[in-house]
């Protein structure tokens, strides 16, 4: 038997203010979020490294230079992606970590984020801040409107896309400080003061990591609209705002699911 549960991440149009891109050929760009909780001095790191600004990310994209030295949080962390190396995620909020923390080693921890379809030379959501005169507004329409080829099973605007997966080693439920450091020492939530994680996960970095390619869960009529993965896999009914919440899916789902799932 093996299981699966998705959750939200990734940038989105409250942190940071701006999606990141998904293109046209099913490509992305995975950007975190930024760091809002306070943090400790970095001599009480559990690991000698320094805080990830947005300056420290690899992206393709300009980011508002107003947004260049803010911390982000680095969680989920995935093994080759703006220079992380493990596979790891913490959560602080009961309705996710409760579904997290039925996982077993050997089952998966999905991650799935609203993107917006962007061109490939997406220049970035602006210079000074994000949707000033600088922001590279093209899109879906532009696209169309160009006849350039779009994949069709990607929403004509934004969507909600399965970007990552970590293959579960180990999940600690309610952990301590102490036993998180011990187990994921470089985990986001063991920088903040104070430590808020309900649950943490350590993953297999060799079967975990970001997706060459997204798989979608929205329809391709409609960002909003639920596809089958959602509707008929998944433990959610796909009504209202179905892409913050996390969902769950059963021994058949999740082979199905792994069926479309190609980790880098």
């Amino acid at each position: 038997m093996v299981r699966a549960v998705a959750v939200n991440v990734a940038a989105n149009t409250n942190e940071p203010g701006f999606r990141g891109p998904v293109y046209p050929d099913g490509t992305f760009a995975y950007v975190p979020i930024p760091e809002s909780a306070a943090t400790l001095p970095r001599d009480r790191f559990p690991t000698d490294e320094p805080l990830p600004t947005y300056d420290d990310l690899s992206l393709s994209f300009d980011v508002p230079d107003g947004l260049r030295p803010t911390p982000v949080h680095a969680d989920p962390e995935f093994p080759g992606i703006h220079g992380r190396e493990s596979a790891t995620y913490g959560d602080p909020y009961a309705v996710k970590a409760g579904r997290i923390a039925t996982l077993a080693p050997g089952d998966w921890l999905l991650f799935y984020a609203t993107l917006t379809l962007r061109p490939h030379d997406w220049r970035g959501p602006g210079t000074t801040r994000v949707g000033d005169d600088g922001a590279d507004d093209r899109g879906g329409e532009w696209l169309s409107e160009r006849g350039i080829a779009v994949d069709d099973d990607l929403a004509p605007t934004w969507g909600a896309y399965l970007v990552a997966a970590i293959r579960v080693e180990q999940v600690l439920e309610t952990p301590t400080r102490e036993a998180a450091a011990d187990r994921v020492p470089t985990n986001a939530h063991l920088k903040r003061d104070p430590f808020d994680a309900r649950v943490v996960v350590a993953g297999d970095p060799t079967e975990s990591g970001c997706l060459d390619r997204v798989v979608p869960l929205s329809d391709p009529s409609a960002g909003a609209t639920a596809n089958r993965m959602v509707t008929a896999l998944s433990s959610d009914s796909g009504k209202g705002p179905w892409w913050r919440r996390p969902l769950a899916f059963d021994d058949d789902a999740t082979r199905t699911l792994l069926d479309r799932l190609d980790p880098a």
